[in-house]
């Protein structure tokens, strides 16, 4: 795990330089906090060229040898690489077979070998995670990739008009650079509002792009070519029974926790209670030599709190397992999120996902996670919506009518319970076709809550807009009749690499923490991507479950209250803590002078909004916290003018 950046630059009058590549190396030694390096070139030829590599270095792989930047025998080749390849020693066995002389033992140079073997085509062959950047002096070339499902982020940005390409794993090192305009993209904006997250490729800052997952980016003759090498669409689990597809499953989640498990420094597992870390935990106690180091965060609140679960797991495989209590502390850790997550983000399990990291970084340098393993076998209870309602779509229209819009209005308001808010969404979705049904169950801010919020210019921008076309095309590339597993390859390829690998990517990388998991490896995810949807998720005699092939493929080694338990997910209470704990945060940044005069919204509208949360009139909290979250990355990174703060800023 690393932190990488740097700059490409073909004008005569412009060349990277150190001092500019040290302060954009600099923002991300918390992705690297053991080593650092930098090559500079210059490239003779028509135009001459300027190279600058930079790299921060979390040391987890031949601690004594993997520096980076990292050269081929005659420096022709150099990389600067995030991440981890699970089967190097393999591709190393090959590179050797092959002629290839080796000058350390770690992962990176495997890369670079391959590469010049297989050329961009090397992606191919990697298994792992993974954000690089290769400068190939022979052929002029710059090239970059991101692994198959995008646990690593690589943001980049290229002005024509200067001939200059600059890329970086973090979003604020860009920013370090003076030609960068720091112009706010609304239309990321419209987006974010959506999805609690900007999806790729856009970003927040006109101009700069995210690379999407299983894509590679080549600079070349002063061109760029973008092109994608995976889908996760296969037929490795046709034809498979039910006990085929869960022995199968065993077999390749064994697997995968093994290549994990290769590390030279101290390896643990977060532990929440749920199904899928319990499995992971499981695994790694058959396969490690010792006790598996585990680690939980608990809340106050009994309904958000798992702490319980994951002491049942850590007990049945004696584990040694650490706890900690979330007391929410919105002046030490909001400020923190809004520096680290460089772009607004509203997913609030942010705040139990850096306190975990940071917790488990006090013991251990690598952690397993159970991350993917709702979306690869229907974990999510929106799941079981979709499935219900696919179940009322039979009866008689007019029937459907009317029991919808009665409903909903009889239905508590308040936060809690939580069902209260899952039912009243559903009936509501009933009123639509199965795809925009979907969308508004992953909605944070509906279309009507928007028309009420937004500026006349944001209301321009909506009208632009089109959020639901970065779901509605995975759709249409899945294809088929099953629409759950249509759903489920749509979260696939855009709620899991936009929200929760970002989440703990920025979570763990902050604390100096890599984060692995299992259910991540390609090869289980193209084998679960082809199987049927009632394979996971079907009504039996216990009600309607997900995760079928997972609890019988475990149902021996698991306690019965972990496999019996149903999704609970990371989440926070933030409805419940803007009406106690954050509630001055409304007053004191949400409604203050700065965010109501940035144009985006109606200050009256805003002021409705929050006033009708914090009086039970209504939850409003998904949508005040993302509307906090962008407030305070305005505060952090646009407020600054051309400086980029080094650290988060006190609130």
């Amino acid at each position: 795990m690393c932190g990488i950046c740097g700059i490409l630059s073909s004008a005569a009058d412009y060349s990277p330089d150190e001092p500019l590549l040290r302060r954009m190396q600099a923002l991300l030694e918390h992705r690297g906090p053991d080593d650092e390096g930098i090559l500079l070139k210059r490239v003779d030829g028509s135009p001459p060229l300027s190279v600058g590599l930079a790299h921060r270095r979390l040391s987890i792989i031949d601690l004594a040898g993997g520096r980076q930047p990292m050269s081929n025998e005659d420096g022709a080749v150099s990389i600067v690489f995030n991440g981890e390849i699970y089967n190097f020693r393999q591709l190393r066995e090959q590179l050797e077979a092959g002629g290839h002389r080796f000058k350390t033992n770690s992962d990176t140079e495997v890369i670079v070998h391959l590469y010049e073997d297989k050329g961009e085509d090397c992606v191919k062959s990697l298994r792992g995670m993974f954000a690089f950047a290769l400068w190939d002096s022979n052929n002029r070339r710059l090239f970059m990739a991101r692994d198959r499902l995008g646990q690593k982020p690589l943001y980049y940005w290229a002005d024509d008009a200067r001939r200059v390409i600059a890329f970086a794993s973090e979003l604020k090192s860009l920013l370090c650079i003076p030609e960068l305009p720091r112009q706010v993209s609304a239309e990321a904006i419209d987006h974010y509002l959506t999805y609690q997250y900007v999806p790729h490729p856009l970003c927040i800052v006109e101009g700069v792009r995210k690379l999407p997952p299983a894509h590679t980016l080549t600079w070349e003759s002063g061109r760029l070519r973008q092109s994608r090498y995976w889908t996760p669409l296969s037929d490795e689990a046709s034809g498979v029974s039910r006990v085929e597809a869960a022995e199968r499953l065993e077999d390749l989640l064994r697997e995968s926790v093994r290549l994990r498990l290769v590390s030279d420094v101290p390896l643990g597992a977060f532990l929440s209670g749920g199904l899928d870390s319990s499995v992971t935990v499981a695994l790694m106690a058959e396969l490690a030599s010792g006790p598996v180091r585990t680690f939980s965060i608990g809340f106050q609140e009994r309904g958000y709190d798992e702490a319980r679960y994951a002491r049942l797991v850590a007990e049945r495989f004696g584990t040694d397992h650490t706890e900690m209590t979330v007391r929410p502390d919105a002046r030490a850790i909001l400020p923190k999120l809004a520096w680290h997550y460089d772009e607004p983000f509203a997913d609030s399990s942010a705040i139990p996902t850096y306190y975990v990291a940071q917790l488990s970084r006090r013991h251990v340098t690598v952690a397993l996670t159970g991350d993917a393993g709702d979306e690869c076998l229907a974990g999510y209870r929106r799941y079981g919506a979709l499935w219900a309602g696919g179940k009322m779509d039979a009866l008689p229209g007019a029937l459907r009518r009317l029991l919808s819009p009665r409903l909903v209005p009889r239905l508590p308001a308040s936060i809690e319970p939580r069902n209260a808010r899952r039912v009243r969404r559903f009936l509501a979705g009933l009123r639509h076709q199965p795809r925009p049904r979907y969308l508004s169950y992953v909605t944070i801010m509906g279309e009507s809550l928007k028309q009420d919020l937004y500026s006349a210019d944001m209301l321009d921008v909506r009208r632009r807009s089109n959020p639901p076309a970065f779901l509605e095309w995975l759709y249409d590339e899945r294809g088929g009749e099953d629409f759950l597993a249509a759903t489920m390859y749509a979260d696939l390829l855009s709620y899991l690499p936009c929200d929760l690998l970002v989440k703990v990517d920025i979570a763990s990388m902050a604390n100096g923490l890599e984060c692995r998991s299992p259910f991540l490896d390609h090869k289980v995810v193209e084998f679960c991507a082809g199987l049927p949807s009632d394979y996971n998720l079907r009504f039996g005699l216990d009600g309607l479950r997900g995760k079928r092939l997972l609890r019988s493929a475990f149902r021996a080694r698991l306690p019965r209250a972990i496999l019996r338990r149903g999704k609970m997910g990371f989440g926070v209470p933030v409805s419940a803590w803007f009406r106690n704990e954050f509630a001055h945060l409304l007053d004191e940044v949400l409604l203050g002078k700065r965010s109501l005069s940035r144009g985006y919204f109606r200050p009256e509208a805003l002021r409705r909004l929050a006033e009708d949360h914090v009086a039970c009139r209504a939850d409003h909290g998904s949508a005040l916290w993302a509307l906090l979250m962008l407030e305070l990355w305005h505060r952090t990174f646009i407020d600054c003018g051309k400086d980029v703060p080094t650290s988060p800023p006190v609130l």
